[in-house]
């Protein structure tokens, strides 16, 4: 039995911030009906296609293990269907733009008169404020959320990062709003609001930055590398390269090949721990007593050429000869490994964080797997729907619509054109 089996989500998500938490809710078990509409479907179908009229794999890897309903809100048959799917689902979950909702009809008022104990669920831009009605992607996210002004080198403008920390990244706040609503709900029967906006859920993950901003009001931040290059501060969080928010000096290094592969990287931090280690390791064994190395904060103003020293080593080895190095000393590192690198990963396949999915249109393709793993309820990654393709399903299965109900809802054009009659045609 899976985890969430028995849960019935009503996805009116898109794009993919509400998709990722719909997707992961779909991976523990739950019957998550993304509703679509008729011939369009989600906007990411048809976004950054590699093949000509095929689902985009944007689309495809946010959208495994659901199935596609189509339905005009407009028409009054498909706001008759919406308001019974409503009526029998546990979680409606949505991204729409501020107030869309209550303009199709289905205010919070509404939806919960129809069904008491269903949990609406919502990713916004922002949360209450001045900024409440603007719309919101991702990299607006990452800017507003903190991330983008703490991210890049001091001396060079405010970067993004590839991670998507504010669309995922908030899908996944959400997903955990959701079932803890869930949980809820078995003690008071109630259904709830839950919400996530965007730029909570980035600054969230910035939480080690807000916690730098607070400790700079009381003195510099010793551990950034312009505090031993004697550089000031300013009275922001400033942008640090890639030092260590734990606050051991960390950097990127070369590693042989950099010449011509632009990954041939390994991060290394110097933790004060393994100092000694380190020292034998890039042969500098009169570091471990030298008072100009031996201890950290002596260690501060030289970390330029500590790491210089420590590069000269590591460009005589590869990436990974480095890495099985420092792991026999326990000297934390990690090798920049690029999105290829990962797609051939034999563990990760093994695990399941990487999975070959076969499409119907599209073939065989990479997805990533649930990153969460449970023993007693393993994910298994389908395929995602074709636009409309579980239509009558749902209408026979899920609502038990007889013929003649099927019939009326397809001749009104509130679904389309069902699969089944396109097919015979």
């Amino acid at each position: 039995m899976k985890a969430l089996e028995g849960v019935k989500i009503l996805d009116f998500t898109h794009v993919q911030s509400g998709p990722t938490c719909t997707q992961l809710l779909a991976w523990f078990g739950a019957d998550v009906i993304k509703v679509e509409r008729p011939g369009e479907g989600d906007i990411t179908r048809g976004q950054l296609r590699d093949i000509p009229g095929v689902d985009s794999l944007y689309f495809t890897m946010l959208n495994h293990n659901k199935r596609s309903i189509t339905l005009d809100t407009k028409n009054p048959e498909g706001k008759k269907v919406l308001e019974q799917l409503v009526k029998i689902c546990d979680v409606m979950v949505e991204n729409f733009a501020p107030g869309a909702l209550d303009r199709m009809g289905f205010s919070w008022a509404r939806i919960q008169e129809l069904n008491p104990r269903i949990i609406l669920a919502s990713i916004k831009g922002f949360g209450p404020g001045p900024y409440e009605d603007c719309k919101v992607y991702e990299n607006v996210a990452q800017c507003t959320g903190g991330a983008a002004s703490t991210t890049g080198f001091r001396d060079g403008p405010p970067l993004v990062t590839g991670a998507q920390i504010g669309d995922s990244g908030t899908g996944l706040h959400l997903a955990l709003g959701i079932v803890t609503a869930l949980f809820q709900r078995t003690n008071t029967g109630r259904g709830q609001r839950v919400t996530a906006a965007m730029q909570d859920g980035v600054l969230n993950l910035c939480r080690v930055k807000l916690r730098d901003q607070q400790r700079l009001a009381r003195g510099p931040l010793t551990e950034y590398s312009q505090y031993g290059e004697g550089v000031p501060f300013g009275d922001a969080v400033p942008r640090a390269g890639n030092d260590s928010g734990g606050g051991q000096p960390g950097r990127i290094l070369k590693c042989k090949g950099w010449e011509t592969d632009p990954n041939a990287y390994i991060y290394f931090i110097t933790q004060a721990p393994v100092w000694e280690k380190i020292c034998d390791v890039i042969g500098k064994p009169g570091w471990k007593t030298d008072p100009e190395y031996a201890k950290p904060a002596a260690r501060l103003p030289k970390l330029n050429h500590i790491f210089e020293t420590i590069e000269e080593w590591t460009k005589t080895k590869t990436k990974f000869e480095v890495m099985e190095i420092l792991n026999n000393y326990d000297i934390p590192c990690g090798p920049i490994l690029s999105m290829k690198e990962l797609a051939e990963e034999p563990s990760l396949r093994d695990t399941g964080t990487i999975v070959e999915v076969d499409h119907p249109t599209r073939g065989k393709y990479l997805s990533v797997g649930n990153p969460i793993k449970l023993s007693d309820s393993p994910a298994d990654v389908t395929r995602s729907p074709l636009l409309g393709e579980h239509t009558e399903e749902i209408l026979r299965q899920v609502l038990g619509y007889s013929d003649a109900d099927v019939r009326r809802v397809e001749s009104s054009g509130a679904v389309g054109q069902l699969a089944s009659h396109a097919a015979a045609q």
